[in-house]
This record gives structure tokens, sequence and C-alpha cells, in this order.
């Protein structure tokens, strides 16, 4: 391991051998010993059981003397001002960042975190002013409603705000400000899906020109951003599907939300069908799928105020986002039983994690997950109907049956006998009786019956035809092959009584 602690670069190894598990162990225990320099926490002695050693040309006693001032500071003077700091990390990192994020750290920037810490040293800035400008977010009024800002929009400030603080203290060596301190908790989103009679309501009462823009929007699950910078050279009509490969945000061309938002979505037939018609009104008209009179893309604040809201007062559906369309989609791709992978791809989700988490409240219902198929599976495959033919029971299994069970069942068991004196299965079921004369033996071997004891239950089925056919029955052959396998070896001679 090769790190810095109390400006001295240090180097420990280990006995492990050199594999990559290995490596992988002591990548994780580095990161640890980082992270606790990081904090201040760091205790060398403890970790490696041994004393901080000396650097070169310094005495143990003269290290020791000079640790208090090596220590890293939680803060430290001649830093430069926050705001000069701000932009050159900006500057830094707007490189790799998407136009639209871009815009919204710019803002961040403008809006909050420079008028409050802009004149200020990095180095100067303290935990407790980071809490206090935090405080300070909670009480700043929402910009569309009488509320203030949620806790997710003021995670989004925080945001820039550690980024900026941490990598001043790793540059500058000093312990961040914003050690330990956690995002405010979110009250996840609820998701509000329209049920198919709504979807029927909205479909025939929608305008004309938007009828086809609501069916894609309701069972493709597309983003508002990917609808409205959908082309029609990403329209594949010969092998139906809908190419997503670039996006309108903030009323501009951009790319994905992120890279496993690059996919490819089936077509049904209402889709189709919708997509072609759309061809004949905009197909010559613009590039773009769904567009304005102009041929210039669908402005999604028009959109809103214009279609979306009136439509849902006047059809009296209670008012939610128009992003709900997507979350129909996935609910319906649900309720028809489809393979949550599936449903994840066409979704542009890289894992089935964010699907159930998402929509965990509809997978049980809707994929029929709550039991009713392995009822379904007991019914058809397992019965509990009394076994017909014969049963074997052990004595020790015998002797806790009822006592009106066990009359019951000898009377039964002399009556059969009567019935069947002349029956093959019949005397078969007494081990080791011969015949003599067809009369079974009146000395069956006790011993053995008190192995086993056989009750008398063959199958019968009627003779075919004649007088005599109609007055007895025949013993069904498997019977016969049943009854000899059923027959218990004789006993050993330790075991028989007397011996």
């Amino acid at each position: 391991m090769d790190f810095k602690y109390l400006g001295q670069r240090l180097r420990e190894q280990t006995a492990l051998p050199d594999t990559e598990p290995n490596r992988k162990r002591l990548q994780k225990a580095l990161e640890r010993i980082e992270g606790e320099i990081a904090l201040g926490t760091f205790d060398y002695e403890k970790t490696f059981g041994k004393p901080l050693p000396a650097k070169s040309g310094q005495t143990d006693s003269e290290a020791s003397s000079k640790d208090a001032e090596l220590t890293q500071p939680t803060t430290r003077s001649g830093t430069p001002l926050f705001k000069d700091f701000a932009d050159m990390w900006f500057a830094e990192c707007e490189v790799s960042w998407r136009r639209s994020y871009r815009v919204t750290q710019r803002g961040s920037l403008d809006q909050y975190l420079i008028p409050y810490f802009g004149d200020k040293e990095v180095g100067h800035i303290t935990k407790a002013d980071v809490l206090a400008f935090r405080a300070s977010l909670a009480k700043v009024p929402a910009r569309k409603s009488l509320s203030t800002l949620s806790n997710r929009r003021i995670n989004s400030v925080m945001k820039p705000l550690r980024q900026i603080l941490n990598e001043a203290a790793d540059r500058l060596e000093f312990t961040s400000a914003f050690r330990n301190i956690k995002p405010l908790k979110m009250k996840r989103s609820d998701v509000m899906p329209f049920t198919l009679e709504e979807v029927q309501q909205i479909l025939t009462t929608v305008r004309a020109d938007f009828r086809n823009y609501f069916t894609v929007r309701f069972f493709t699950g597309m983003r508002t951003g990917e609808v409205h910078g959908l082309k029609w050279k990403y329209i594949d009509f010969e092998r139906r599907l809908i190419l997503v490969r670039e996006a309108i945000v903030m009323k501009e061309e951009d790319e994905l939300k992120t890279d496993g938002s690059v996919r490819d979505i089936q077509m049904t037939d209402l889709v189709f069908d919708a997509l072609q018609a759309q061809f004949k009104v905009t197909g010559r008209l613009s590039e773009f799928v769904f567009c304005n009179r102009k041929g210039e893309p669908i402005d999604n604040q028009n959109f809103l105020n214009r279609v979306w809201s009136p439509l849902l007062r006047h059809l009296n559906i209670p008012h939610r986002r128009a992003y709900q369309m997507r979350h129909t989609a996935a609910t319906l791709w649900l309720a028809a039983g489809e393979a949550p992978e599936w449903i994840a791809r066409q979704l542009g989700h890289t894992s089935t994690e964010m699907l159930f988490r998402v929509y965990s409240r509809y997978v049980p219902n809707l994929t029929r997950r709550d039991g009713s198929a392995m009822e379904r599976l007991l019914k058809q495959h397992i019965s509990v109907a009394p076994v017909q033919g014969l049963v074997v029971r052990l004595p020790e299994e015998a002797a806790m049956l009822p006592a009106a069970h066990q009359a019951g069942a000898h009377a039964a068991s002399a009556e059969t006998a009567a019935n069947d004196a002349l029956d093959p299965a019949a005397l078969l079921s007494q081990p080791g009786a011969p015949l003599q004369g067809g009369q079974a033996s009146s000395a069956p071997a006790a011993n053995e019956a008190q192995a086993f004891e056989v009750l008398p239950a063959p199958r019968r089925r009627k003779a075919a035809s004649g007088a005599e056919g109609r007055n007895r029955t025949v013993t069904d052959p498997g019977d016969a092959e049943l009854a000899a396998l059923l027959r218990p070896p004789p006993l050993p001679p330790f075991l028989r009584h007397g011996s």
C-alpha cells in the first residue's frame, strides 16, 4: 500500500500472495485508510501495530514533536476565494457534462452558492457554515408553489458545493467542511398510472391532431424529451421498431439521459397504425414525428397548458403529470404478464432494480405473484382423495388408530375375506399361505402377519357377459401383481418369537 500521511509518503506490505482477490482486499483497506486520513481519525500505530516511521534525516523525537504541526488543519489561510475556485472547477468539469446538466449546475452556482460563499476563502468555510447555508435554503420559496424548496431541490444545490469543497480540500490539503453531512431524505414520488378506462377516455376525446401522439406515449413508455425529439429516420416500419437515439431537453436537441436509454422499442399494432397515420400528416412536413405547423418540435410547456391540463379537467380525471403516461405503459406491460427484463429494456433501464422499486405495488397483483399460481398448481397435480386398492399398514400405525376404527376395519376385512375365498389376490394378501383345495391354509405365518397388516381392498370389475358374470366378480390382473409386490419378506430367525 502506497499512501501519504502527515506530509510523508508511506509504503506498507502484507504477507498475502499476489492474487486478484487479495489485490481487491488490499484496495478496500487502502480506501478505508485514506478515508480516515481525510476525516482526521487515522491512527497509524493502531492500524499497522508499529510506530509511525520518522522522515528520512529526522529522528523519532523530532518527528513526534512535529506531528501536531503536520496534522491536516480543518481550515487553511491563503486559499482562493470560493467564487474563483468554483469558476475554475466548473471550467474543468463542464467538458464531461451533458448540456442540460451544465445549465443546471451553472444555475446552482450563480443563484445560490456564489451569492452566499463567494467572498469567503474555501479554506475558511467550516461545517457550521455549510449547515447554516442548507438551513437557509429550506426557507427559500419555490418558484411555482406557495411552499419552500423541496428536499430534492436542496440536495441538488448542495451537490456542487460538496464537490467544490472536497476538491479544494484535496488540492490544498485541509479537511473538507462537508465531512459527515448526509443528504436530506427525499419523499419517494408516488406512481399514479392511468387505468385502461381512463386511457380509453383520453384517446377518444383528445384533439385529432394529438391522438397519435398520446397513443405513442401511452403504449411505448417513452420519456417526454424522447418523444418530442423522435425523428422519422429512427422509425423502422419494416421491423416495427422505434429507435430511441436523441431527445429534446430545454427546447434544444441533446443526448439521452443515460447510456442505457439508447434502445429499440417494439411497436404494438396500435402504435404501428398510429405512426403510419402520423406519417401521412408530418412525414413530408418535418424531420420530427410530432411537430407544430412550422415543423418544429412540440414545446412541452405549451402542450401542458393548452392540451394536457384542459383535457384532464374536461374528463374529470384527477390531475397528474404527463410523465404518468410512461408509468402507465410500464404497469400495462406488467398487467399483461411481460417479462420484467423485457420491460426494463423497453423503458431504458439497465436492470430490473428500478422497475421493482418504482412499480413494486403493481408487480404482485398484475403478474399474479400473489399465491394464486401455487394454488392452481396444487389443484392440478395434488389430490387428497382416499387411495383405492391394497393398503399396507405397519403394526405401530394400526395401534395408533381408534378402537372403533380398528373394529370397523376388522369387520370389513372379514366380509371381504368371505367374498374372496377363491380370489387369488385375496390369497396372496396372506403371506406364506399355500393353496389347499381352494382353501387358504389355516396356519399362516403368524409371525410375519405381525410385521405387516394387509387390508384386502382389491379393485374389481364386473364380468363382461354371462349369467355367472353377473353374480361374481373377477379381480383386476393389476391387483395380483400389486399384491405380489407388497408381500413382506420372511422375518429373519432372530426376530421370530421363541427363537
